[in-house]
């Protein structure tokens, strides 16, 4: 049965969707800690980070970086935070979100409902990022 990442990357559930190419996917969480949170995913399904191949995980910590970048940017970020955890979801995937302080490292502090339009409007602001910075091809629309 396809983990619910794979049913987000195949369109059955919806995704408000940073980036896509070839390999990895990235999208905003539906439970964040801080406005702009993301997570970057391989389209292949890996249960665990440890059964990844070097190859695809230098791919999805390319783009988790290529994000966090964008995050500090659009966000006003003084750090960006990132997490591997799968034990939600059991799919690869990287946490990438906007700090300014420690207390953004606090995962007890995600929004359970965040308001969908400040959702969407994340979503625009680092696509926005990520186009100015030159990654267009990646971005969609």
């Amino acid at each position: 049965m396809p983990t619910l990442f794979t049913r987000i990357i195949d369109g059955e559930v919806p995704g408000r969707f940073v980036w896509q190419d070839d390999d990895v996917v990235a999208f905003l969480t539906i439970a964040p800690i801080t406005p702009g949170h993301t997570l970057v995913v391989p389209r292949r399904e890996i249960e665990h980070w440890l059964e990844a191949d070097s190859e695809i995980l230098a791919t999805v910590m390319a783009v988790a970086q290529k994000i966090g970048r964008a995050q500090q940017e659009a966000f006003g970020a003084r750090r960006v935070g990132v997490l591997l955890e799968g034990y939600e979801v059991p799919h690869l995937h990287v946490h990438v979100w906007p700090t300014q302080s420690p207390a953004d490292f606090d995962v007890k502090r995600v929004d359970p409902a965040p308001d969908p339009a400040a959702m969407d409007r994340a979503a625009e602001a680092l696509r926005s990022a990520l186009r100015d910075a030159g990654y267009g091809d990646s971005v969609p629309a």
